[in-house]
């Protein structure tokens, strides 16, 4: 069995020969990787707001992921460009400045917005330019046959809008129900479902969807607000993807304490949870999978906020056995580390996680 099937019989909630593993890596954490392999391309990240995602292909292969990752990169001739003063910008006009190992949004185009007018004013890239998707293209001509591939779309509809706006103004907004706020959902909606049908097009198995709305104690915003505001939109990119091709499996990612949402989110079509963040309220993925395990995959699971970073090795041996007994007995479950494997983690912990999951995620 390749790492396609693996993958593809899991996302489907069936018993592959093992547990499919599916890691990121940070660049910092892409530069240690790839030294010990003594591998010295593709370490530069890739330009698009997705970036992390997209990245070191050659090295989370070589580490033994069973699906590639693929997404749109920046339109053509928008690619992120440095400033005079250093900071950059990119496609959608956001500012960035580098603030130690992470370039922060420091200048957001929306940051005035108060009206329906500002939003109308305000023009978001072109969702269907060809240059968007040749790296993805490509990614799907030279893996599709022995890997899974996986259509990134996170920071779907939430996290694009308040990134625009800024977070504190958004959910104030959001909260006061002002005008211009459905305005921009619909237009946010609108482009990034263009993007997950061009890569419905190009041949993806899942497209993977959402939205930051967990904190680690929990909820960002009440059910209420998600079920007026972001469900409506999310189920809409949900329906046209199932439209456009039914088998295509639709992920959904939220870090965080998510717990009030999963059931609806279940009503509106989301097929697979991800990333089961460990150390975040309620999110106990023993308990989930006893409770929506006929209804769901669990894709993640794997602690990257204590475990990779501080613990030794076994610790992280420990970990994974412990995940694939929580989430893999009965089949669909992908692990994962809960977020992108950041800079402060060691290789060989890295290096422990992938050769756990091949030693006792056997069925």
């Amino acid at each position: 069995m390749n790492s396609r099937e693996r993958f593809l019989i899991a996302a489907n909630g069936g018993r592959p020969d093992r547990i499919p593993v599916l890691g990121t890596l940070t660049p910092q954490a892409a530069v240690k990787v790839a030294e010990h392999f003594g591998i010295t391309d593709d370490v530069e990240p890739v330009d698009s707001f997705l970036s992390t995602r997209l990245s070191h292909v050659a090295l989370v292969n070589k580490l033994g992921n069973d699906a590639v990752i693929i997404g749109s990169c920046r339109e053509s001739g928008k690619e992120t460009r440095v400033l005079p003063d250093g900071t950059s910008t990119d496609e959608f006009g956001f500012i960035y400045t580098q603030c130690g190992l992470y370039g922060e949004v420091t200048g957001r185009p929306l940051a005035n917005c108060e009206s329906v007018e500002d939003v109308l004013a305000y023009e978001l890239p072109n969702p269907n330019d060809e240059g968007r998707f040749a790296l993805a293209n490509a990614y799907f001509e030279k893996y599709h046959k022995d890997y899974a591939i996986v259509g990134d779309l996170e920071a779907t509809i939430f996290e694009l809008a308040w990134n625009l706006v800024g977070l504190e103004k958004f959910l104030v907004d959001m909260a006061c129900e002002e005008e211009y706020v459905d305005v921009l959902l619909d237009k946010i909606t609108d482009f990034n479902m263009a993007i997950a049908l061009n890569l419905v097009d190009i041949g993806c198995d899942m497209i993977w969807l959402g939205d930051d709305v967990g904190m680690q104690i929990g909820p960002m915003i009440k059910l209420e607000l998600y079920k007026k505001y972001l469900l409506p939109h999310m189920r809409k990119i949900f329906r046209a993807i199932k439209s456009k091709n039914p088998k295509v499996r639709i992920a959904y990612h939220s870090c965080g304490s998510v717990l009030p949402f999963i059931p609806s989110l279940i009503d509106a079509g989301m097929e697979v949870l991800n990333p089961i963040q460990p150390m975040a309220n309620g999110m106990d993925l023993g308990l989930l999978k006893k409770q929506y395990g006929e209804k769901l995959v669990f894709f993640g699971g794997i602690d990257i906020q204590n475990v990779l970073p501080n613990g030794t090795p076994e610790d992280v041996e420990n970990e994974v056995k412990l995940r694939i007994k929580q989430g893999g007995a009965d089949g669909g479950f992908i692990l994962a580390p809960a977020h992108n494997i950041q800079a402060d983690t060691p290789v060989e912990n890295i290096l422990m996680m992938y050769e756990a999951i091949f030693t006792h995620g056997k069925y």
